[in-house]
């Protein structure tokens, strides 16, 4: 199915160079001059090789066609990590590489969307946002708070983010899973 760059997320599968390639990280690029181009790292499903492209955002694109089984997060082993389709029972487990960032946003039990072309997994497709708890905070330094300022804090999966001020070690907050970004306080 044909679609516009700008319309690629991390998860989805594409046919770039007659091979299958599965999406990493997106980055949407706007220079001051010409027009915005987004930057891509895909993934090759079969031999593992990562590339990165860049495509403008009108320019085309060929997305395969996956079929979508929803499965919940199990646990991680030495062979990867497993998941369950909650309509067979049936358990499978990918690589750590197939999953890329996104790998640290996984918690037990937790719902996802696994795609699978052929029958084997490629890519798993989480919820927009998860809740952490923010391990270490740096301190706030006074006099910061005319202008919106972030500091960087730890999260519990090992991962950075730029939180508010206000936020500090202990507390729990909702994250992006597309771009690792804080979005509010956990309520």
């Amino acid at each position: 199915m044909k679609m516009q760059a700008n319309q690629i997320r991390p998860g989805q599968v594409l046919e770039h160079q007659g091979k299958r390639w599965t999406v990493l990280k997106i980055q949407l690029i706007q220079p001051g001059k010409g027009g915005a181009f987004i930057a891509v790292e895909m993934r090759d499903v079969d031999s593992g090789n990562k590339t990165n492209e860049r495509w403008r955002t009108a320019d085309t694109v060929e997305r395969l066609e996956v079929r979508e089984i929803d499965c919940q997060y199990l646990f991680k082993d030495d062979t990867g990590y497993t998941f369950m389709d909650k309509e067979t029972f049936e358990q499978f487990s990918m690589a750590a590489d197939a999953l890329g960032e996104q790998a640290g946003f996984l918690q037990e039990s937790m719902e996802v969307t696994v795609d699978c072309i052929e029958g084997s997994p490629v890519s798993v497709n989480l919820p927009s946002q998860v809740i952490l708890q923010v391990v270490e905070a740096d301190a706030v330094v006074k006099g910061q708070t005319a202008s919106s300022s972030y500091k960087p804090g730890l999260l519990e999966n090992g991962m950075k983010v730029m939180i508010p001020p206000f936020i500090e070690a202990g507390t729990r907050i909702v994250v992006s899973t597309v771009d690792c970004s804080y979005i509010e306080r956990a309520k």
